[in-house]
């Protein structure tokens, strides 16, 4: 039997697009009425329109009712119509965008690119009519009903009709324009719809911003009725207390303002504004995000085409006692900042959805609230804008479901840039509205608890005749008291052992590599004995601050070596001499303390000090200054007191030192803001108080003037 050999067959097909795929790329990628009506929107705007008007009749009645949408751009030619608009997916947008060609009028690069969002159409309703005229062509007629896709297998299959009107019938007298009519609506059109919509055109531009280049309008002409109530942004932008705005541009910060803008009836407080010059903005005036083991990196938006960021909004304050100073409508107010509050994102002037919708946080804002309650900036509380350029922002691509950009690293740079600015926002604002509730907001008690008690002591002293029945009372009120420290004790014990933990985890960390570094290049000498030593020390001085607080006599001078010892490799890591000078102290340094909390007290103020003098020297290398990073440590005293100082030569305080220990006040970005806190608590519990102090109060030496200076004193 002879071998048969048999050859491979190959054949040349095409892809055959079904005619229903039209149909389900205006159902799945357009997500709702709102995204269909926009993409309309910008296909006016790309087309040099000056004005968009979007009406509608019979909303309720899907079979009879009817939208419209009517530009005066320069419209499109027969030829434009049928190779481009009847093309999805043509790509002749995306060509003008990549030759930077603009618009003739306005100097409009496209917004869209995709060359889909057109069928979003199918969306809204099953027959589309479309009349369009260019400049010096006939006026052009063609009219679809999606349900005839239906009846057809390809889309190659399916007829369409263009119609060229030698004699317009509605762009007349030399108009251009297109006009698109949309009829047997794909659902009934509720109030809530409508309304919902009439934010999303009226948010297609920025509120900020006077553009009367290009103005969408939408209106529902047989149901006035339904748009009353809806507040607008004039209505609230005057009810705003603090307003920014912050120009990034390369690696940093190139302008910034801030204002904090009190209501006119708040007669006890000023005006404030914040520029560029300030010693905040200096410090973190280059672009930092934090990676994900959570060190500090620096990064550049010009790594990428992205361009110049401008990123301005108004934040407001949803309390009620200061709503009650000035907000006639609190309830429209709140809803307004509920379903129109957020960061939008601009570009051209033009909206990129979805980002400042309610559903997409992108920016994380109210988790951040969650973690930092005080300081974070939720949602409802600000109104802001970026804006980008067109031509500038081409690696911000947006996804073809219109769910905002795609999540590349050009993205990541982008949003961390927004974040970086909002951090350093937000410490400025926490600062001020301090002073509005100091001022007007409930009367701040510094302990509401034992204040609260002793006034119930009092009530039952006077008013109770019964003496057996004060005794019971006053009993229990002091059981209340004793129990309320006794857990108060146990907070700050947690807290003071959680403090050090993270600087436990740089210990460990550091000597262990040095361990390693030592076992390859020494073969397991003497040095790692020590170094194996230091470790158990370490651990030992870690293992007293979690033991129990009590009180003992101890030496200072051997709790301060105790907490440098603690810190040493992290010290030596971050290259911070240490100036002992309190190792010359000849007075008397024995105190009764708890010796634990106050080592993790000093070690939480060196740790601060540490991450101020790195953002000094990343500022110094920047300018190309010789700078050496120093701790200066002291002991002095008086009659009464012992002081405990603590100076570096970093950037000095960033905020008040008024706020400074209050809780989740923080000037470092992303910091809880619970350190210098809780170390004021430790100190108050052992009769002894943290101290800011001005120049001259204590001696340092001239190169810590300009740095921060703590001072812990004590009561002998």
């Amino acid at each position: 039997m002879s071998d048969i050999i048999k050859k491979d067959k190959q054949s040349v097909v095409n892809f055959k697009p079904r005619a229903r795929l039209l149909i389900q790329l205006g159902d799945q990628l357009i997500k709702n009425e709102s995204i269909a009506l926009v993409e309309l929107v910008k296909n006016s705007y790309d087309a040099d329109a000056n004005k968009v008007d979007i009406y509608m009749e019979n909303a309720e009645d899907p079979d009879n009712g009817i939208i419209i949408i009517e530009d005066d751009g320069f419209g499109m030619s027969p030829e434009i119509v049928e190779n481009v608009w009847l093309e999805p997916g043509a790509d002749f947008k995306n060509t003008l965008i990549k030759q930077n060609i603009v618009s003739p009028k306005y100097n409009r690069l496209p917004i869209g690119e995709k060359g889909i969002g057109r069928f979003g159409v199918h969306k809204l309703g099953n027959i589309i009519e479309l009349t369009t005229k260019s400049e010096d062509t006939n006026e052009v007629y063609v009219k679809i009903n999606w349900d005839d896709f239906n009846n057809y297998k390809y889309l190659e299959e399916v007829p369409i009709t263009i119609v060229e009107r030698a004699s317009p019938e509605h762009f007349k007298e030399g108009k251009t324009g297109t006009n698109i009519v949309i009829s047997k609506l794909r659902k009934k059109w509720e109030r809530g719809i409508a309304r919902e919509i009439k934010r999303s055109i009226t948010a297609l531009a920025s509120p900020f911003e006077n553009n009367d280049s290009f103005l969408p309008t939408f209106d529902i002409i047989d149901k006035p009725g339904w748009f009353d109530g809806l507040l607008n942004w004039e209505d609230v932008k005057d009810y705003s207390l603090f307003r920014f705005k912050v120009t990034m541009n390369d690696n940093s910060i190139t302008d910034f303002e801030y204002a904090f803008t009190p209501w006119s009836t708040m007669t006890k407080l000023f005006p404030r504004e914040v520029g560029i010059n300030d010693n905040l903005i200096e410090t973190f005036k280059t672009l930092k995000y934090k990676n994900d083991l959570g060190k500090e990196e620096t990064f550049s938006l010009s790594n990428y085409k992205i361009g110049k960021v401008i990123f301005e909004g108004y934040v407001f304050d949803q309390d009620p006692f200061l709503l009650k100073m000035g907000v006639s409508d609190k309830v429209g107010f709140k809803k307004y900042l509920k379903s129109n509050g957020g960061v939008k994102v601009f570009r051209d002037g033009l909206r990129v959805y979805d980002y400042g919708e309610p559903e997409n946080d992108w920016l994380n804002l109210d988790f951040r609230r969650f973690q930092q309650p005080t300081k974070a900036i939720s949602n409802n509380l600000i109104l802001g804008a970026v804006y980008l350029d067109r031509k500038d922002s081409s690696d911000l691509t947006e996804k073809t479901n219109r769910e905002g950009f795609v999540e590349n690293d050009a993205y990541k740079a982008f949003r961390n840039s927004i974040l970086h600015s909002l951090d350093i926002v937000e410490t400025l604002r926490l600062t001020d509205k301090k002073r509005l509730k100091e001022i007007y907001g409930p009367t701040p008690k510094s302990a509401p608890l034992a204040s609260t008690l002793n006034e119930a002591k009092n009530y039952v002293e006077d008013k109770i005749k019964d003496s057996e029945v004060k005794t019971q009372i006053i009993k229990y009120l002091n059981k209340i008291e004793g129990d309320y420290k006794k857990v108060s004790e146990n907070l700050l014990k947690a807290a003071g052992a959680g403090l050090s933990m993270s600087v436990v985890v740089h210990e460990v960390e550091k000597i262990l590599y040095e361990v390693e570094k030592v076992l390859k290049s020494e073969k397991a000498s003497d040095r790692v004995l020590k170094l194996v030593t230091h470790l158990s020390s370490l651990i030992d001085g870690y293992a007293e601050i979690i033991r129990k607080s009590s009180q003992t006599t101890e030496n200072i001078s051997q709790v301060i070596d105790q907490s440098l010892f603690n810190t040493e490799y992290r010290l030596m890591s971050h290259k911070v001499e240490i100036i002992k000078q309190y190792k010359l102290y000849k007075g008397n340094s024995k105190l009764k303390i708890a010796k634990n909390l106050l080592i993790g007290t000093i070690m939480n103020i060196i740790d601060n000090a540490i991450y101020w003098l790195d953002q000094k020297s990343f500022i110094s290398t920047e300018k190309k200054e010789t700078y050496i990073k120093k701790l200066f440590i002291n002991i002095t005293e008086d009659q009464n007191f012992l002081y405990l100082i603590i100076a570096d030569n970093g950037t000095g305080f960033l905020i008040p030192t008024d706020d400074i220990t209050e809780p989740f006040v923080s000037a470092k970005p992303g910091g809880m803001g619970l350190g210098l806190h809780i170390a004021s608590e430790i100190m108050e519990a052992q009769n002894g108080r943290i101290i800011f102090p001005n120049e001259g109060d204590f001696e340092v030496p001239e190169e810590f003037k300009k740095g921060a200076t703590v001072v812990l004193s004590f009561k002998k």
